[in-house]
């Protein structure tokens, strides 16, 4: 795969996923008994704000750094504000952490997760960035399959399943590996992210799921401009299988500032699929 996201590290969409992935540990974590979580494409777990690949795309200073200026922003991010905040030491915007380190920082001592990555340099600075924490795994692994045979049966589970969505497979593979974690585990919790370039690739996602996942799910979409050009980004999306019943609140009001404030005529919502 060519795809890195240290272009895209701190832009609007990861404002959104982090934001609702950060909300969301805070109530596993509050639940009594040990929680596993498995991420299917972690990434690299930090990325320099200062470096070549985010400079040249400016993505991040079109969105955490306007996010952590805003004085509007909604209380659903401040959490997410206070751990980039924790990692640059409270200064300068040097650095923007990935679900990895996010995942890692939430967890308790009974916790465990395991952070999937293909690229071997990727796993690579994955490892380095997790620093051997005793609960925390780093594969260098398809993390489709992973989450397909190691999600526990039993018990608490939050499976992320966050694609770049450069194969044409990858609609596919993640509607397959959520119907078999849900089978595996009724009560698990997934985290699906995705782009919104066309109103009829999402629509035919979101059919697909339907059709193949059998459990209640919450979508929540950002559109930053209408869908009318499908070679942009014009958004993001999240979809949600076991999400706490007060979680379209905080949610909605994500989506809707994002899509507010960084995009041009954008709209949020979340509803019922």
């Amino acid at each position: 795969m060519n795809y890195r996201h240290a272009f895209h590290a701190g832009n609007f969409a990861d404002l959104v996923k982090h934001a609702a992935l950060l909300q969301l540990l805070a109530r596993l974590t509050r639940s009594p008994g040990s929680l596993t979580v498995i991420d299917t494409h972690a990434g690299r777990g930090l990325y320099d704000l200062q470096g070549a690949e985010a400079r040249k795309s400016g993505e991040a200073d079109a969105g955490i750094v306007r996010l952590m200026a805003a004085k509007d922003a909604p209380e659903p991010f401040s959490t997410l504000k206070a751990a980039v905040a924790q990692l640059n030491g409270g200064g300068e915007l040097r650095r923007y952490p990935g679900s990895p380190w996010l995942i890692a920082e939430a967890l308790r001592p009974a916790d465990s997760y395991l952070a999937c990555e293909l690229r071997a340099d990727e796993h690579a600075a994955l490892r380095q960035a997790l620093n051997d924490r005793p609960n925390v795994r780093a594969l260098c692994a398809d993390g489709y399959q992973v989450a397909a045979e190691r999600t526990p049966a039993s018990g608490r589970a939050l499976v992320l399943i966050d694609p770049p969505f450069e194969r044409a497979d990858d609609y596919a593979r993640t509607v397959e590996t959520a119907a078999v974690v849900r089978d595996r585990n009724r009560d698990a919790v997934l985290l699906i992210w995705l782009p919104l370039k066309d109103l009829a690739t999402f629509d035919g996602f979101l059919g697909d799921f339907e059709d193949g996942v059998d459990a209640p799910t919450l979508v929540a979409e950002t559109r930053i401009r209408p869908l009318t050009d499908p070679m942009k980004m014009n958004g993001c999306a999240l979809v949600l299988v076991g999400a706490p019943a007060d979680f379209g609140g905080p949610l909605e009001a994500v989506c809707r500032w994002t899509a507010q404030t960084l995009g041009e005529d954008g709209e949020g919502r979340v509803y019922a699929l």
